[in-house]
């Protein structure tokens, strides 16, 4: 049993730069809190949970 996935790693990530952002201060929490958004981003769109295409306004079908 699989008890993480893409997108748990891509939180997890984000909550790690999130936490050195607040020792680093406001603006490297604002990196982080990009980063890490990013990085939810891919591991959604890696687990298939997530299609870039209908965001896009772009569907499969064509």
């Amino acid at each position: 049993m699989n008890l993480t996935n893409n997108t748990h790693t891509g939180l997890l990530a984000g909550l790690i730069l999130g936490a050195t952002g607040y020792i680093g201060g406001f603006g490297a929490f604002l990196v982080a809190l990009l980063i890490g958004a990013v990085g939810l981003v891919a591991g959604r769109v890696l687990d298939g949970e997530l299609d870039l295409g209908s965001v896009l306004g772009r569907g499969r079908d064509r």
